[in-house]
């Protein structure tokens, strides 16, 4: 399905000089001496993709149709693009690129060493759909364990609709501002998995328990979450004010949430109580 125009001039451009950085011997080509130009000729790109030379020729000056997903992966293996320039290549196209391939629950070493460098600041990465994959103890003291024994009990989604205990701490008028948070950031990865089972079994649940969650599902809104503000009342501390930045892992399906003080606010001071042993600052 295309989801953008044709950049046809930028996409002739693009393919030319990914074929020019291909050498002969990469895909099993003889390097031969009378070569003209640098890396592969345009037939030799066609036949490594199984298309018509001629079809190829087109596409390298700028007047062919609209590639296939197929057309396009197959260019891309006899280019021997990475997974970075596949998606560009996709994007000239106006295609949309292949999905990522999910990293799972697993949180590489380097995520976890930073929560580890943290100490802080509240840090969680979180999976796509929502899932509490790491945290470090500041967030955990902050925001609260998180139960892995009930289906989807460590999704903020879920427990964010399913769990009124949750939103005990977040000041009513703000309920539903980060209802249609959850829901709009819940949409786009729906969308990027496509049809994944564990995306439509956590949306049927959730459909099936809150109707604020149904109706808002119906709205279709899509926004991936970056940056956001929120207060809660914690009961040791009090009330705390958090601005909440997210950072996306290269795979895509896992971010890393920062929650800071902002700027000239007492967060700072509170969420030191929550490590020191003292008493909660009076509100």
């Amino acid at each position: 399905m295309a989801i953008m125009s044709m950049d046809r001039e930028q996409l002739a451009d693009f393919l030319r000089r990914s074929r020019e950085r291909v050498r002969p011997q990469d895909v099993g080509l003889p390097d031969g001496a009378r070569r003209r130009t640098p890396g592969l000729r345009r037939e030799e790109v066609a036949r490594l993709a199984a298309m018509s030379a001629d079809y190829y020729v087109r596409l390298e000056q700028a007047r062919g149709p609209q590639p296939s997903p197929e057309m396009l992966a197959a260019l891309a293996g006899a280019l021997r693009l990475s997974a970075d320039e596949r998606d560009h290549l996709h994007l000239l196209a106006g295609r949309r690129p292949p999905a990522v391939p999910s990293s799972g629950d697993l949180v590489g070493p380097g995520l976890l060493h930073l929560l580890d460098q943290l100490p802080s600041t509240p840090v969680q990465v979180l999976g796509d759909l929502g899932d509490v994959l790491a945290q470090n103890a500041m967030a955990e003291a902050l925001l609260g364990g998180v139960c892995t024994v009930s289906e989807h009990g460590r999704n903020v989604v879920w427990r964010w609709f399913a769990d009124p205990a949750q939103r005990a701490a977040h000041p009513p008028e703000e309920h539903d501002r980060f209802s249609r948070l959850h829901v709009a950031d819940l949409r786009a990865a729906v969308g990027r998995r496509s049809g994944d089972p564990a995306a439509t079994r956590l949306v049927e649940r959730l459909r099936a328990a809150s109707e604020e969650f149904a109706a808002l599902w119906e709205l279709h809104e899509v926004a991936v979450r970056r940056t956001s503000r929120m207060r809660l009342t914690h009961p040791l501390i009090g009330p705390v004010e958090l601005d909440c930045q997210v950072l996306y892992a290269p795979e895509g399906d896992q971010r890393v949430v920062l929650y800071t003080p902002p700027p000239g606010s007492d967060t700072a001071e509170r969420l030191a109580l929550l490590t020191s042993g003292q008493p909660a600052l009076t509100v």
